[in-house]
């Protein structure tokens, strides 16, 4: 196939997977990049996430545990990205799950899976959206001099306006967003290098601290022992570095995708722990040592009260407005892949609506019902923070236990559901199955850590941890959907369906008709 046009060969590998071509590709392995490097969104995600990881170790879990988490996550994109080479279909582990598994488990597996990361990003589109609502608020209490302290209800309406303004703009042509992605990937990498040497240069003396603090100051506020409150705040790295198949789920509009799918992933996840462990080590250096000043300034943002102290007001509204915007990007870029999540999900008939939702407006190629759907699950997921900030938490939380339920799943089957796994070009060779596991074990672990509440004790509801209810809520209303009598997916759901209108041989002889045509300038 070494000689095919890209584009011929792109449809080729679709077709053999079982589906028709029906979006444009505009994504190369830049925007695809961009889109991964968006959602994870280096900066704007630690300040969404810093208040978990100062109280469970200060600056050593900034430091040490962001650098531990960054070798197994590692671990996780390569074996991800070796499944997204080897299928490059929107519908990514559900997809992998069924084929990999065995017949007698495949149908199930696969729709538990499907609503599992379909919600997953929900709750991360949810979860990056009230993060950034937090930033807005502290931006307005940061210009009104401290005078303006933002309540639930205030940062909800910001919330649901973000929601459906990216919602607007992710409805529009797909070209658009795949050329967006370079301004993406230039404020986000600019971003941090304003806070890596920044801050340095700006901090004054007062909030400096010397390496044995930056690298060794270990400050638990928490009543869990040091061990274990040193692992609970590996939340911060594992929500930032996340989403690994988000460029899985658009690979059906990117060129070339069975190599810049990989690559893509691959080098958006060693960029951002690169840059994260960075940005970390500036803030250790240069926070102070009064951590619990920082959990409870007025500001009511941690990264934002460690910039006013280093930047002042003026420079710190600057970086903060850019974080903003950075954090709104992520939001669209998430926004993005979960519509196509959504819209694969709805091509196999799963989702309630599906016929509905199984829809792409041919002149702009974009998902719509898809687009809209997501963001009104998401508005109405951002309800859970009005229970405390234990429930707010969940969202953060829930992201990532869903998204490391349906990676282990999918990677696990491959190894062990008696299916030949057949290489792609992107492959570790006598490495994969050693990193296979290692990523196995480290999400699985992780899963059972992140389901333990923020404090030891009596758990009420304002201390409870409600990743708990929020995924086993959609574990159990999927089961009894799938086991419902008469109506229920037992009965009709047989894994992804056939959308190609001629069998492979008619599917292969047209595209090599086109592969012609478009050798001779005709296509």
């Amino acid at each position: 196939m070494s000689n095919v046009p890209a584009k011929a060969k792109d449809e080729l590998i679709l077709a053999q997977l079982g589906y028709k071509q029906e979006f444009k590709r505009d994504f190369g392995i830049l925007e695809l990049f961009g889109v991964a490097f968006s959602i994870q969104g280096v900066l704007p995600s630690i300040a969404s996430v810093l208040v978990y990881s100062i109280p469970y170790g200060g600056a050593v879990n900034m430091v040490w545990g962001w650098a531990v988490c960054s070798i197994f996550l590692m671990f996780i994109a390569t074996a991800i990205a070796e499944l997204g080479s080897a299928a490059p279909t929107s519908g990514g582990v559900y997809y992998w799950t069924f084929h990999f598994s065995s017949p007698k488990f495949r149908n199930y597996l696969s729709w538990l899976l499907g609503y599992i990361d379909t919600m997953s990003y929900i709750v991360g589109i949810a979860g990056i959206n009230w993060g950034c609502a937090v930033q807005i608020m502290a931006a307005a209490s940061i210009g009104s001099d401290m005078s303006f302290e933002a309540n639930v209800f205030q940062t909800y309406g910001a919330f649901v306006a973000i929601t459906i303004s990216q919602a607007i703009f992710c409805s529009f042509a797909t070209k658009i967003i795949a050329r967006l992605q370079s301004v993406y990937i230039l404020m986000n990498i600019g971003l941090c290098f304003a806070v890596i040497f920044g801050m340095p240069a700006n901090t004054p003396l007062e909030f400096k601290n010397d390496a044995k603090y930056g690298f060794g100051s270990f400050q638990n506020l928490s009543s869990w022992p040091d061990g274990f409150a040193f692992i609970i705040g590996f939340l911060a790295p594992l929500w930032v570095v996340g989403g690994f198949d988000s460029t899985v789920h658009i690979s059906e509009e990117a060129r070339n995708a069975s190599t810049a799918i990989p690559w893509a992933v691959i080098l958006s996840t060693a960029a951002t722990c690169i840059l994260g462990w960075g940005i970390n080590v500036s803030l250790a250096f240069n926070m102070g040592t009064d951590v619990e000043g920082i959990l409870s300034n007025p500001i009511g943002q941690p990264l934002a009260t460690i910039f006013f102290n280093g930047f002042g007001q003026r420079g710190t509204l600057g970086i903060w407005s850019a974080l903003i915007i950075a954090q709104f990007m992520m939001g669209t870029s998430g926004l993005v892949s979960s519509s196509r999540q959504i819209f694969a999900f709805s091509r196999d008939g799963a989702l309630p609506f599906s016929k509905y939702l199984y829809y792409v407006n041919e002149s702009l190629s974009v998902p719509t019902h898809c687009v809209w759907f997501a963001a009104i699950i998401a508005i109405l997921l951002g309800l859970i923070p009005l229970a405390g900030n234990a429930a707010s938490g969940a969202i953060f939380a829930m992201a990532v236990v869903g998204q490391y339920l349906c990676y282990t799943t999918a990677i696990t089957a491959r190894w062990v559901g008696g299916t030949a796994f057949k290489k792609g070009p992107f492959h570790m060779g006598v490495l994969s199955f050693p990193i296979s596991l290692c990523a196995v074990l480290f999400m699985s672990f992780m899963c059972v850590i992140l389901l333990f509440p923020a404090e030891p004790g009596l758990v009420g509801p304002a201390t409870m941890n409600y990743t708990v209810l929020v995924i086993g809520s959609v574990m159990l209303l999927s089961t009894a959907y799938y086991f419902f009598p008469v109506y229920g997916g037992i009965h009709w759901f047989k894994g992804p369906v056939m959308t190609t209108t001629e069998d492979l041989a008619d599917s292969r002889s047209i595209l090599e008709k086109n592969i012609i045509a478009e050798s001779v300038g005709l296509a």
